[in-house]
């Protein structure tokens, strides 16, 4: 696998176009992009576990399920089209079938997608004017996929988007993606978009089957706030126009298309918990000698959502007591006094808990080691060979003025 510039338009056959289109009061701010294969992709996606679910969620579940191609994919920002009933089921058809029209084919293809403000209708004059206005502008450029991952950010900072190669089948398979979070992070997905784009043979059952298998150790392991979203949407489009013979999941070749999904996800959290509203720090907790996978993730999970944990780390404060006490209250049961837990970093790395208890350690070097931008913090369980891994960010005072402000 070959890391390469690009995003969503890398594969093969896939154009882009990202511009503002008048949702946002911001005219400096892109708001709305469209994706466009030359054919039909098969299609998988996953999708908020939130009981409140958007209209664009139920939309794209339904595609997934029923038709499981796609041709096109629709996002705006600024507004979410969530809480607004059956008129919002109706506008997120409307914004498909426009699409359709304008690109001269089949509405049910098009998948759709919204970020933003809960409770508000998206003004649809606006979203199908902005329909009109990104057609000419589709392109098969790097740029184009640029403007597209800069389109459907919210209170991101930046852009988020990565492209790899890899050799499936003989022949030459691109890979690229576009995606958007920045608050409403938690795990088992928060306000998160992301899109993968593939020039890869493969079926959209199997495509589904890899998708889903990932996003338990990617999306589902990272939190900024510990809020889950209505509008979470990962989705994959493979539209075969690498050339290779239908990839198999009993190909030599398979594995290397997992691992490349993983990096590409695993890139994408990292960014996200990078990208936290208002955060100054990315944290990694590493939860190992587990019995199990689940409750390994489970631990891991517990540490990077305590809020507790979030602010000791903004303040690099070593306070492990903090860490012990996220686990102890996730429900997993484990021995406290079988504990080790190491900090690291560019810095270097101290190990400030033994066997449950503290270590000799120089409250300087810690603080002076979680002061870097990108941490790790390791619990080692001693009572098993799993592992697991999370993403988070520090919590600060700029994530309350940014949520405070957020309708503003």
């Amino acid at each position: 696998m070959k890391i390469i510039p690009g995003g969503v338009t890398a594969p093969a056959g896939f154009r882009a176009a990202g511009l503002h289109v008048g949702i946002r009061r911001n005219k400096l701010k892109k708001d709305m992009a469209l994706l466009v294969s030359d054919v039909p992709a098969h299609v998988a996606g996953a999708f908020t576990q939130n009981m409140v679910q958007a209209a664009p969620v139920i939309y794209d579940r339904q595609l997934c399920q029923n038709v499981g191609m796609c041709q096109a994919l629709v996002v705006n920002s600024g507004v979410a089209n969530t809480c607004t009933g059956e008129q919002g089921i109706h506008d997120a058809e409307a914004m498909a079938a426009h699409v359709g029209k304008s690109l001269g084919i089949d509405p049910s293809t098009v998948a759709v997608a919204s970020t933003g403000v809960i409770g508000m209708r998206l003004p649809m004059d606006v979203i199908q004017s902005g329909i009109d206005m990104l057609v000419p502008e589709l392109s098969y450029s790097i740029d184009a996929g640029v403007d597209a991952a800069e389109a459907i950010k919210t209170t991101d900072i930046y852009k988020k988007e990565i492209a790899v190669t890899l050799e499936i089948k003989g022949q030459h398979v691109t890979i690229g993606g576009m995606c958007k979070g920045s608050g409403m992070i938690n795990p088992n997905l928060g306000t998160v978009l992301s899109f993968i784009t593939t020039d890869l043979n493969i079926s959209s059952e199997l495509l589904d089957k890899v998708l889903k298998a990932d996003v338990v150790d990617t999306y589902n392991m990272v939190s900024v706030d510990g809020d889950m979203s209505t509008n979470d949407t990962v989705m994959i489009f493979a539209n075969g126009m690498a050339g290779n013979e239908e990839l198999l999941e009993t190909d030599d070749d398979f594995p290397a298309f997992v691992e490349a999904i993983r990096y590409i996800n695993r890139a994408f959290v990292r960014a996200i918990a990078s990208d936290g509203e208002g955060a100054t720090k990315m944290f990694q907790v590493d939860v190992s000698g587990m019995p199990d996978k689940d409750t390994a993730r489970h631990l891991a999970k517990a540490i990077v959502a305590s809020n507790l944990v979030k602010c000791a780390m903004y303040g690099a404060d070593a306070n492990w007591g903090r860490i012990v006490c996220a686990m102890g209250q996730s429900g997993v049961k484990f021995d406290p006094y079988r504990v080790d837990i190491e900090i690291a970093s560019v810095a270097g790395h101290l190990e400030i808990v033994k066997h449950g208890v503290t270590t000799d350690y120089d409250e300087k070097e810690a603080s002076h080691i979680l002061s870097e931008k990108q941490i790790k913090l390791k619990a080692h369980m001693n009572m098993g060979d799993e592992m697991a891994t999370a993403w988070g960010c520090d919590l600060t005072y700029d994530y309350i003025k940014i949520n405070a402000d957020y309708r503003k």
